[in-house]
């Protein structure tokens, strides 16, 4: 069996679907010579990032089987872009202080479940009639890296930004294919909601056990990457609840729902707090 870091390197440089699947054995102290991330995370040519622009499917079209292969296929490059990060996070930061050590077992065991859901999205996607790689695949999330200079920026971007969305857009989703009469798709959604709020819940102790004093959203804020702000951290329907079940404050929630920039891609036309 591999260790962490052969696994981590695995994941970040192998090409195909079978080695970012490949097992993440737990924390033990091994002493490697850390890394940057990559230009690029190693992908086959079939699941290769695309200059081309796919559109994700419009609500009133997901049922169609196809339009809803395609939103899986999306989430399912959520999730790998998730865990190629994961593993480069594991390689760039250091583990030789009491947070180095917990951050790595932390992102091993979130690791786990972004690979539980990749596998999840692949097989609904697949009775769907899609497969990976059948649409152009976006690298937004990769081009963060070069940012990410301290595990502090790392967890702000991907914990409490990224997959604080997802809380949004997992419960969203779940519900439209309930209404649509599809339990399968719905029932993969809430379990990735519900891993989700343990991945935030992770990234959020962690970061206050990190900025010590100081307040968690003004932390937060500080160390999001250029030109990305608060409001790529909610999703089509701000629910306010689902934050507070990753422990974040009533002050913290408060202020993301609050929050809005001017940017077009966070304007939605339906964006709006649940009660």
């Amino acid at each position: 069996m591999v260790n962490w870091v052969e696994a981590a390197n695995q994941i970040l440089y192998g090409k195909s679907i079978e080695d970012k699947l490949c097992y993440i054995d737990s924390f033990e102290p091994i002493d490697f010579p850390l890394q940057t991330f990559p230009d690029l995370p190693g992908r086959a040519d079939k699941i290769a990032f695309s200059n081309k622009k796919a559109k994700f499917p419009a609500k009133g079209s997901l049922a169609s089987d196809d339009k809803k292969g395609i939103a899986f296929h999306f989430f399912a490059n959520h999730e790998l872009l998730a865990l190629e990060m994961m593993a480069g996070a594991l390689l760039v930061y250091p583990h030789d202080s009491e947070e180095g050590i917990r951050l790595k077992k932390d992102l091993i065991l979130t690791m786990r479940d972004e690979q539980k859901h990749l596998k999840l999205y692949l097989v609904r996607m697949k009775e769907l009639g899609i497969e990976f790689g059948d649409v152009p695949l976006n690298d937004f999330f990769w081009k963060q890296t070069p940012n990410l200079k301290t595990p502090e920026q790392f967890y702000a971007l991907m914990a409490l930004t990224f997959e604080s969305a997802n809380l949004d857009f997992a419960s969203y989703y779940a519900e439209v294919f309930e209404e649509l009469g599809d339990s399968k798709s719905a029932q993969t959604m809430n379990v990735v909601l519900e891993d989700e709020i343990v991945h935030v819940a992770r990234g959020a102790k962690w970061l206050g056990s990190s900025c010590k004093n100081e307040d968690l959203w003004q932390f937060y804020l500080d160390n999001l990457p250029p030109l990305l702000t608060p409001d790529r951290a909610k999703g089509i329907l701000f629910k306010p609840e689902l934050r507070k079940r990753c422990g974040l404050s009533p002050d913290f929630v408060e202020k993301l729902a609050n929050y809005q920039d001017d940017y077009r891609i966070t304007q939605r036309k339906t964006w709006k707090a649940t009660p």
